[in-house]
């Protein structure tokens, strides 16, 4: 379970988000949508403390902290029970796609070396990448170097695994495998909190949809209600830019 309550964050004078309260259950999978702007990538930066919140409490699972008072160990054990995947890839050029997943049970969670890379392949091998172990992150494609960072949050067994445009650096043919990866991780029960503008996957994927608008939560719901029966009038309005041209098979 994770909670998020009373959500402030400002960058100079600028508010971006502004008191989001916000509940995720175990093994959902929650899809965050909006305009550029509208604070969904600051949101999943603040749960993992890659950005320092002014105002807040945040639990998840048995850890809750306030964002005021915050300590270096407190950060820590909140990182050890997330895991994040980003737009662009973040994987380290100087290593094979093992180590890669590896690194951060042997540099973060003490996993002798032999077990790590036992992990990691196992790893890799669910996200359709077993016959890329040792390759380097320039001898990939943009959706397998994106599915390394997705076994790479995997291989770490969070409470939580966010991920923040997953698709948007990717060419579009390139898309469909890595939504493939995402649906099967979803199917699973793993709880993920998804920021992305693919209308048509987080329909099929997500068991709640959440709205936001200048920093709050304008709606949230199912995606039928958001997709159909939207009641907040930003929500219709931002939705009216939404088209089915792109129907990806996952």
């Amino acid at each position: 379970m994770i909670t998020i309550e009373n959500l402030h964050k400002s960058f100079g004078h600028k508010e971006v988000l502004n008191g989001v309260d916000l509940t995720v259950r175990n093994g959902e999978t929650i899809a965050l949508i909006g305009a550029s702007g509208s604070g969904k990538t600051t949101l999943l930066r603040c749960i993992n403390f890659l950005e320092r919140a002014q105002e807040g409490r945040l639990t998840i699972d048995d850890k809750t902290v306030d964002f005021k008072h915050t300590s270096r160990k407190d950060i820590l054990e909140i990182r050890r029970k997330t895991a994040m995947v980003f737009q662009q890839y973040g994987l380290f050029k100087n290593m094979n796609a093992v180590k890669n997943v590896s690194a951060g049970l042997t540099i973060v969670q003490r996993i002798p070396a032999d077990k790590a890379k036992e992990m990691a392949v196992s790893a890799l091998e669910k996200v359709g990448l077993a016959d890329k172990l040792e390759s380097y992150p320039g001898e990939l494609s943009g959706g397998q170097q994106q599915r390394v960072g997705i076994a790479r949050a995997m291989v770490l067994n969070p409470c939580v695994i966010m991920l923040d445009e997953p698709t948007s650096a990717l060419d579009p043919e390139l898309v469909g495998e890595v939504l493939t990866v995402i649906k099967k991780l979803s199917d699973a029960g793993q709880t993920m909190i998804i920021v992305s503008h693919e209308m048509n996957f987080v329909k099929k994927i997500a068991d709640r949809i959440i709205f936001m608008d200048a920093g709050i939560i304008a709606e949230q719901g199912t995606p039928d209600e958001i997709f159909t029966h939207p009641k907040n009038e930003r929500t219709k309005q931002f939705l009216k830019n939404f088209t089915e041209e792109w129907v990806y098979t996952i």
